[in-house]
């Protein structure tokens, strides 16, 4: 895969209410999942399977201004492995192309299981929406994200 680890931050950047993420400090090299715990939803879990380091810690420090619990992690193995330790998110956050395990091979194998095929999942791609019908999201968000839709589409499935 060959992408500007930076491309997706062009709508961030332009966003004012984003701004401070610009000088954020630089995310952790590691992937394993962390917790973030803060505010009312603090027990509405989101899983962030994404393999851009910068976009990953982006997402969770949102999500966690807006007071939600977060874990990441970088592959859709990586998140298999977190699942199968019990801990079961309300919302799974998506990305399709990444190394190891890629978003469609994570999807088939969360949909053959019965506790993880019913966790909401929101795909997050540059690829088009017609892609990942047969994944059969809850939702799409085409990259670069829109971070307002993205923070709805959780509150939606938190609620």
């Amino acid at each position: 895969m060959s992408h500007s680890p930076h491309s997706s931050f062009k709508h961030a950047k332009k966003d004012p209410a984003l701004r401070h993420f610009e000088s954020a400090p630089k995310p952790r090299q590691e992937s394993t999942p962390v917790f973030k715990r803060a505010g009312i939803n603090k027990h509405c879990p989101v899983l962030i399977v994404e393999d851009d380091s910068d976009l990953r810690e982006m997402m969770a420090q949102l999500l966690t201004l807006e007071g939600f619990q977060s874990a990441t992690v970088a592959n859709g193995q990586e998140a298999l492995k977190y699942l199968s330790g019990g801990d079961t998110p309300n919302v799974i956050l998506l990305d399709l192309m990444m190394p190891v395990m890629d978003g469609w091979e994570f999807r088939r194998v969360q949909q053959a299981d019965p506790v993880l095929a019913s966790v909401p999942t929101i795909v997050l791609s540059a690829l088009d929406q017609t892609r990942a019908v047969d994944l059969k999201p809850a939702a799409f968000l085409k990259k670069p994200l829109d971070f307002d839709r993205l923070l709805q589409l959780v509150r939606d499935y938190c609620h």
